[in-house]
């Protein structure tokens, strides 16, 4: 079996997934962002997921997908109010209107979702592609997703095509060098080490294939 639509009660499997996930990465991303970074990526991805998964949990499916995503969106902003926080709550936020008014997501509404959640974040975070962060993977990965829409790709195929274009994408941000945040400071030491942001990008993609697959 695999998911033809995400829909709302999903969208409540996911985050839960999301939020295992992320527990069970707390310390390779603590280990990975320490190198670089301030060492709590992996604290703010554990914990922010961690409230988002109960709180789209306690507001239940019939809500709808687009409120699940706002509370999501909320939630991620007050209890992580650090940048990663603050760019994955706007992707959230985004993300929910652009899918207002559909009660599941195929492949062509989930490639919306994560355009406006790959957009909101560059706009948010005022980056680009290739300033190595997480707009490496979410850019390539989202384009993938459209790709896949536009050829009329299942959403499971299509989710697959897009965690291959993001583990590529993600390996491809070893050879950039930081633009932005603490790993700016590093400059050219951060060349030969994958970007933590791009890696939690990859990782969302690859846990919402692996569920859409699995269900």
């Amino acid at each position: 079996m695999s998911l033809e639509k995400l829909d709302a009660g999903h969208l409540i499997g996911l985050f839960q997934s999301w939020q295992q996930l992320f527990a069970e990465q707390r310390e390779f991303l603590i280990a990975l962002d320490g190198k670089v970074g301030d060492s709590d990526l992996g604290i703010t991805m554990a914990k922010s997921f961690a409230a988002a998964a109960d709180a789209v949990a306690a507001e239940g499916e019939e809500v709808g997908l687009s409120k699940l995503l706002r509370t999501a969106g909320a939630t991620v902003a007050r209890t992580a109010p650090s940048t990663m926080g603050t760019l994955t709550a706007t992707g959230f936020l985004r993300a929910s209107k652009a899918v207002e008014g559909l009660d599941a997501l195929d492949t062509q509404a989930l490639a919306r979702f994560w355009r406006a959640y790959t957009d909101g974040i560059a706009e948010r975070g005022k980056a680009k592609v290739g300033d190595k962060t997480l707009l490496d993977v979410l850019d390539p990965m989202t384009k993938a997703l459209e790709a896949a829409a536009a050829q009329g790709d299942s959403l499971t195929m299509a989710l697959s095509s897009a965690e291959t274009v993001a583990e590529e994408a993600l390996e491809a941000t070893k050879s950039m060098v930081a633009q932005h945040g603490k790993a700016a400071a590093f400059q050219e030491k951060t060349v030969g080490l994958q970007d933590a942001g791009a890696t939690v990008g990859f990782f969302l993609i690859r846990r919402m294939s692996q569920f859409a697959a699995n269900h």
